[in-house]
């Protein structure tokens, strides 16, 4: 059977089938930078393309996001070292992909990730990391709910430490009330067109985000936070490894 994506364009992108004007908004796009080295585990491989109880961590990823509960998706898009686009082409999830070359920073790929994803300015996008293979179902569905009023969502894990505030020295200043902190996961959701928009903005303004969201709060939009658990985590170190 023939993945639903086509050949790759001249920019190094797959274009998605055609969809007719009345796709369902409650249906979202998922875009996936995965674009980095991500050598911290070891071994020459990156780490979203390690294996990952019998296939790469970045499939494994995806794949849970077409488990029972998770919200309908309209396509994925993957934006990857140029090295593994042919490998990554090959994937098939029943679901229109899309292809592109990563760029040389996180944000750069969630941009070429955006851009290649067919034009339908309202329909949410979930922007989420390659290497985090738990997404919590209940906390997403939540996230695009809140579209309904806010502009974008983020998931965040409630912190249980005591943070302490500090200055140049290491002299403690104070103790934030780890009430109102939180760790910051993905995915994190808006509509495409909101995306689009600020990531030109960041363009422009050579403006560098911590994360997908800190694009929009530096434009002033209104963010709202999910919580979520402590089980969405990111693989990153050897450690992260073992326990999964």
């Amino acid at each position: 059977m023939s993945n639903p994506s086509s050949r790759a364009s001249a920019e190094g992108a797959q274009t998605a089938p055609a969809e007719g004007a009345q796709a369902s908004r409650t249906e979202a796009w998922l875009a996936i930078p995965a674009g980095g080295l991500g050598l911290r585990m070891g071994g020459g491989v990156p780490k979203q393309f390690r294996d990952w109880q019998g296939r790469p961590l970045l499939k494994a990823t995806v794949e849970a996001f077409l488990a029972p509960g998770m919200p309908r998706l309209a396509g994925i898009a993957l934006a990857v070292p140029a090295d593994r686009m042919e490998e990554v082409r090959a994937w098939d999830f029943g679901l229109p992909l899309m292809v592109v070359r990563g760029g040389p920073t996180r944000q750069a790929s969630v941009a070429a990730a955006l851009s290649v994803l067919p034009a339908h300015p309202d329909r949410p996008v979930l922007i989420h990391d390659g290497v985090r293979p738990f997404p919590p179902a209940t906390a997403i569905q939540e996230a695009l709910a809140a579209l309904e009023t806010w502009d974008a969502v983020v998931l965040g894990e409630p912190s249980t430490d005591t943070l302490k505030r500090v200055d140049p020295d290491g002299l403690v200043l104070g103790t934030e009330p780890r009430e109102a902190i939180f760790r910051a996961q993905t995915p994190q959701v808006a509509k495409l067109s909101l995306w689009l928009e600020a990531f030109r903005w960041a363009a422009e303004k050579d403006y560098e985000g911590t994360d997908d969201v800190s694009i929009l709060e530096a434009m002033g939009r209104r963010v709202k936070l999910i919580p979520s658990p402590s089980s969405n985590r990111k693989v990153t170190l050897p450690e992260d490894w073992i326990s999964g």
